[in-house]
């Protein structure tokens, strides 16, 4: 069996309970979407740079791990505009008024701040060009951690009749496990892209995604996805055609 990306985080313990305990999938069902989870500057800077070096100017970034998945997204975007499913893209909510959920941790960076760090921090929930929406894709913007959380993304889910939402974005722990759950808790059949979801941390990444495909989702590599896509595409032309 293929060794997934959570195995090393593993206890002993943990392997033979998973061995005791059955686990099933959650599926595809008959109308996925794609939702693509804060994929803005912020989490990426201007240029790809390790983590330790790209923190002392980008304090939101993931480093590599962020750029590693760019290509892996982009493969799951195109298919997912070429199968005709619904997308939505998701970012922050700044300069409306509303507090920011993360700044109940206190300012992250001083009152004074340079030129160039306001231009960044102005940047900061702008979509990178490398997956950047296009006409008919929703852009939808949030003040939370879920993308559930108020925002229309229900509402336009359910009258598009979606049931199935694949995941991709970031951070694996933070906004796209609290969307995951969400959705979830909506009674939406939630899969997660391994290789199109990242964080900061790799620990933390590696064990969130094993709880995910424990609890609330089907963790499933890029490859798979990009299958299930495709028979949903063939599936759905075939009935047109009859």
């Amino acid at each position: 069996m293929t060794e997934r990306v959570w195995d090393p985080f593993l206890t002993e313990q943990d392997r033979a309970h998973l061995a005791m305990t059955p686990h099933g999938r959650v599926g595809f069902g008959e109308k996925p979407a794609l939702l693509l989870v804060d994929m803005y500057r912020w989490v990426f800077g201007d240029e790809p740079q390790p983590l330790l070096e790209a923190v002392k100017t980008w304090p939101g970034t993931c480093g590599l791990a962020a750029w590693d998945s760019i290509p892996h997204v982009q493969t799951l975007l195109k298919a997912s505009r070429e199968a005709g499913i619904p997308i939505v893209h998701m970012t922050g909510l700044d300069h409306s008024g509303i507090e920011g959920w993360s700044n109940r941790r206190g300012p992250s960076r001083p009152v004074d701040m340079s030129p160039e760090a306001v231009d960044r921090r102005d940047r900061r929930n702008d979509i990178i060009d490398e997956v950047a929406p296009i006409a008919g894709e929703a852009v939808l913007h949030k003040s939370s951690p879920s993308a559930f959380w108020g925002t229309p993304l229900m509402g336009h889910l359910n009258y598009l009749g979606v049931d199935t939402i694949i995941t991709c974005g970031e951070s694996t722990s933070g906004c796209v496990r609290a969307s995951v759950v969400d959705g979830c808790t909506n009674r939406y059949r939630m899969i997660v892209v391994e290789e199109c979801v990242f964080d900061r941390h790799q620990a933390t990444h590696a064990i969130n995604l094993f709880d995910m495909n424990q609890k609330y989702a089907d963790v499933l590599p890029l490859a798979e996805v990009l299958e299930c896509l495709a028979t949903w595409r063939a599936e759905r032309d075939a009935a047109g055609a009859g």
